[in-house]
C-alpha cells in the first residue's frame, strides 16, 4: 500500500466531531498518540533497561499506527497529500545533507 492509498482508505473511518476548524481534532490526536509512542518508550527504559521485547513492539507499532491515522486525516484537512509531505520532506533533508547542516536546529538551516 503506497501513502496516498492510505489517506485514502483511512479517511473512510475519519469520523470524528468537527469542532471549530475541521483539524482542530487531527492535530490534537496527533499530539496525543505522539505522547502515547513517548510513553511506550520511557516504559521500555524504566521497566526493562530500555529493551523492547516482542509484546512491547507491537504495542508500539499499535501506537505508530494510530499517528498514522493522525497524519493522513490532517494532511486531508489541510488539502495535502502523504506522498506530496514525504516527497518534500526527504528533498529538504537531502538538501541537508548536501548542504552539511543535517546537525543544528531551525528549520530553515
Amino acid at each position: 500500500m503506497d501513502l496516498n492509498e492510505y489517506q485514502a482508505k483511512s479517511k473512510k473511518s475519519a469520523l470524528y466531531p468537527s469542532f471549530g476548524a475541521k483539524y482542530v481534532y487531527p492535530a490534537l490526536g496527533l499530539a496525543s498518540e505522539a505522547g502515547e509512542v513517548a510513553g511506550k518508550i520511557k516504559k521500555a527504559i524504566r521497566d526493562n533497561n530500555g529493551l523492547i521485547n516482542e509484546s512491547r513492539k507491537d504495542d508500539i507499532k499499535g501506537e505508530l499506527g494510530d499517528v498514522m491515522w493522525y497524519v493522513a486525516q490532517l494532511a486531508t484537512e489541510l488539502g495535502l497529500t502523504l506522498d506530496e509531505i514525504a516527497q518534500a520532506n526527504i528533498e529538504k533533508l537531502y538538501s541537508r545533507l548536501e548542504r552539511g547542516t543535517i546537525h543544528g536546529d531551525g528549520d530553515k538551516r
